[in-house]
């Protein structure tokens, strides 16, 4: 199956230099380039991609913005956005995850970590930046009010709780904890559903809320 991508940032150099390291993996194509931020919430509403590469710094809309109209709250029936940037700064990376971003990577981070955010977010995954990710989590810990869930998890969805916030893939936690891949997607579902969260990046922050990981 092809990842179809869509490429958003204002520097056309950078645009290009995406769609390369991109379009070299045989399973990725990139099926649209946005120069602004209105224009990346429009040609995604249009072409419904897989996953969207958006800046955060962008005329007209920044990424923020664009996250926001394509994957919030609010939104019925979100896109995977993956927000890329220079500016590593917790304003920027909170907003981000927090605006329904399921990844946040540094463009210094080389291609071989956005390829591997591309697939994690077509796969239901989630990435961000090595650099930022203890950081960001301990901010959110900080700056989000804990929530208590519905219906209290089991030890085995704790289990799998720190395994996520630990940023481990699904295929990792299933052999990390001797179960089926089939198995430990059923246990973040069934988590998300109790906690009432949209993705893996909110479980994790809600792992650090809580102090479920050192």
């Amino acid at each position: 199956m092809t990842i179809r991508v869509l490429v958003a940032d204002d520097q056309a150099m950078v645009r290009g230099g995406l769609r390369l390291i991109l379009e070299d993996q045989a399973d990725i194509r990139v099926v649209a380039e946005a120069a602004d931020g209105a224009e990346a919430v429009a040609l995604a509403r249009e072409l419904r991609p897989d996953v969207c590469l958006v800046d955060v710094r962008m005329p007209r809309l920044d990424g923020l913005a664009v996250t926001r109209a394509l994957a919030g709250p609010d939104v019925a029936d979100p896109l995977r956005v993956v927000v890329v940037t220079t500016f590593d700064t917790d304003e920027y990376v909170f907003g981000a995850l927090r605006s329904g971003a399921v990844g946040f990577l540094l463009k210094d981070a080389g291609p071989a970590l956005l390829v591997e955010a591309v697939r994690a977010a077509h796969a239901g995954d989630a990435l961000v930046s090595p650099s930022v990710t203890v950081r960001l989590l301990r901010t959110l810990r900080d700056r989000v009010p804990a929530r208590t869930p519905a219906r209290p998890l089991s030890d085995r969805e704790l289990e799998v709780v720190r395994a996520v916030a630990r940023g481990r893939t699904n295929r990792e936690i299933a052999a990390q904890l001797f179960i089926s891949l089939s198995t430990v997607k059923s246990h973040v579902s069934g988590i998300q559903t109790k906690l009432g969260l949209r993705n893996r990046v909110e479980v994790a922050a809600w792992a650090w809320e809580h102090h479920k990981v050192d």
